[in-house]
């Protein structure tokens, strides 16, 4: 190949390296809700082509599938965001605080041999100041939200128009990749393509499915036990689902903890079989959901749940073990794809 040939291939492609490295430049800013725009549209395809097939519309279907699930996602996180809110500032200022205080440093004199008296006020001072810095931290958090209230609408205003198209025209953008797809790599991408949709839908279905589903049998359960903030505590149940090992047993545990604390016996006995009932739950309802798609490490999700919101913010809380969950396809299909051909060239 001669000097002539090589630079006339070598500069489209330097040109289009520096203009692919500008574009990134330019969203990197976003760069977290176009992501989450691509995954949610993949949630929103099979809603907006249930509704297409009423509409004929296309736009409108996905439009309407926008309204039906992402709105009242947002809505919930902001919820979230709210009851936590009120709770902090509640715990922090209300003086009924100082009498569970009293009442907790009352059932620890009580149940503790004498020697270890001395030691239940610091241990329960030191317990109310640790969760007091805590809940600070978190209020500071979300005041540091509202102040950049424009921001974030900035955000939702383009993460509401990724997924717009993104569902709408997510199929061109796979066809627009096999124009660029040698003959000889079809194969690996086909392969790339059928992995990473078993991921996805094996995420989507056998962890976030099952995590909306125990959220709401707990906080109807907390709601009807007579919990303070029964749906908010249903709400975080459902979070802590997604969490591979952490599960829904830290909401129940506490809360059994803390009636027992209470003197209200009843109800804890009834809160524990009830978490049994929810952990039982989950054993059954997650592999009878993901079993017919891909069987994703649990250590691979794990590693999304907590690294996610450290890079992308709350937002990675679903980035996060989704890019971990494709990355993982990916590295399934090369390794299918290598086997395939050792077996041809015997």
């Amino acid at each position: 190949m001669n000097t002539e040939h090589i630079k006339k291939i070598a500069i489209p492609i330097l040109i289009l390296i520096l203009l692919i490295g500008l574009s990134f430049g330019i969203i990197t800013p976003v760069i977290d809700m176009i992501l989450l725009g691509a995954i949610f549209s993949y949630g929103l395809k099979p809603v907006s082509k249930k509704i297409e097939t009423k509409i004929k519309f296309k736009s409108i279907s996905v439009i309407i599938a926008i309204i039906i699930v992402l709105i009242p996602l947002i809505l919930l996180i902001a919820y979230i965001l709210f009851q936590t809110a009120e709770f902090a500032l509640q715990f922090i200022n209300n003086t009924a605080v100082n009498m569970d205080k009293n009442q907790l440093l009352l059932f620890l004199n009580q149940n503790l041999p004498t020697q270890y008296h001395s030691y239940t006020d610091t241990i329960i001072t030191e317990f109310y100041t640790i969760l007091s810095s805590i809940l600070k931290g978190i209020l500071n958090y979300i005041f540091n939200l509202i102040k950049s209230i424009p921001y974030i609408s900035l955000e939702l205003f383009v993460l509401f128009f990724s997924t717009y198209y993104f569902t709408k025209d997510g199929a061109r953008l796979w066809e627009y990749v096999e124009t660029f797809t040698p003959d000889d790599k079809k194969d690996f991408f086909n392969e790339l393509y059928f992995q990473i949709d078993n991921v996805l839908k094996s995420i989507f279905f056998g962890h976030f499915l099952t995590a909306v589903i125990l959220g709401i049998i707990a906080g109807i359960g907390y709601f009807i036990l007579g919990y303070p903030y029964g749906i908010f505590l249903g709400i975080l149940t459902g979070i802590l689902q997604l969490i591979p090992i952490f599960g829904p047993w830290p909401i129940y545990t506490i809360l059994f903890v803390w009636d027992i604390f209470t003197g209200n016996y009843i109800r804890a006995i009834i809160v524990l079989l009830f978490g049994f009932f929810l952990s039982l739950s989950d054993m059954y309802i997650r592999p009878a959901l993901s079993s017919k798609y891909a069987d994703i490490h649990p250590l691979i999700l794990f590693l999304g749940f907590v690294s996610g919101p450290l890079v992308f913010g709350i937002v990675g809380f679903i980035i996060g073990p989704l890019l971990l969950g494709i990355t993982y396809a990916v590295i399934k299909s090369y390794k299918i794809n290598i086997e395939k051909k050792k077996e041809q060239k015997e």
